[in-house]
């Protein structure tokens, strides 16, 4: 990967939906080039997909929380039933395996409190875990989804 490449994607992360002619512009190369960097760049799988980044209050998502998971077994079906819970769950945006005391850290959107707690209620349904705590979100103060390159 060059300095090219890096343009590239420093653009790309800041604006997926920019016109093929517009980045080739921007980068001051022909669409062919700036083309096939980009499919290169896919192909790689540094480019994983493009999408469009929603405010999540805007849309009615008003509650964030970290969900933070322990749990006593670590057999692969278990992990496998957890996997697919977590999956079914669309509130659920973010699955982590994590190191010290807490197993999993998820985070979650919901509309208010009652959604959270349906969200909840239908995860430790679902799943057998030693113990689930939660942490809300009172104020935001960086969230960014731009890597530094």
């Amino acid at each position: 990967m060059d300095q090219r490449d890096r343009q590239i994607l420093r653009i790309l992360q800041g604006n997926a939906a920019i016109s093929l002619n517009d980045l080739a512009e921007q980068c001051a190369m022909s669409k062919t080039a700036v083309w096939r960097r980009v499919r290169e760049l896919e192909a790689q799988g540094i480019v994983r997909e493009r999408v469009t980044l929603l405010d999540a209050e805007a849309m009615g998502f008003g509650l964030t929380i970290f969900a933070m998971v322990r749990t006593n077994q670590h057999s692969d079906g278990w992990f496998s039933t957890f996997q697919k819970a977590v999956r079914s769950i669309p509130e659920i945006l973010e699955f982590h395996r994590t190191s010290g005391e807490i197993d999993y850290l998820l985070r979650v959107v919901a509309h208010d409190m009652r959604h959270y707690d349906e969200v909840y209620k239908r995860l430790i349904r679902e799943v057998d875990f030693a113990d689930v705590s939660s942490t809300f979100v009172m104020e935001t103060f960086k969230s960014d989804t731009q890597l530094p390159i």
